[in-house]
């Protein structure tokens, strides 16, 4: 069952927001992890809500319950943020700030893959 919160948000990705008098889609950060070191881990998580916030970043959901459905069973941590543009979340993962607290765990304390998203319907 999809939490409501991140019901909600879905059904607002569906509406383009203004953005410097362009319409943009809000964009979701998609990131699965496997933490192999937890308190250098911890350094990393602790820092990221800041430098997320200050991107205009809004956690969806983060570490909570999941199944997997298809594919390796490899991680066990999941996490998706919504910016209010693709532009801002890209922005985000590369700001100096972020680079330094991911330095905490990309030494080996966990293995991440992340994704940017734009929200909407781009198949034809």
């Amino acid at each position: 069952m999809i939490d409501g919160r991140l019901k909600r948000s879905f059904a607002e990705a569906s509406r383009a927001r203004p953005f410097h008098g362009v319409y943009r889609m809000p964009a979701y950060w998609i990131a699965r992890s496997k933490i192999n070191e937890p308190v250098a881990y911890k350094r990393y998580t602790d820092q990221v809500p800041g430098i997320i916030a200050r991107f205009g970043g809004k956690v969806l959901a983060r570490g909570g319950r999941y199944e997997i459905m298809e594919g390796p069973e490899k991680f066990q941590r999941f996490v998706i943020i919504e910016f209010p543009t693709f532009e801002q979340g890209v922005a985000c993962f590369r700001s100096p700030e972020y680079v330094a607290a991911a330095a905490h765990r990309r030494g080996g304390a966990g293995e991440v893959e992340t994704v940017m998203l734009e929200a909407g319907e781009f198949t034809k």
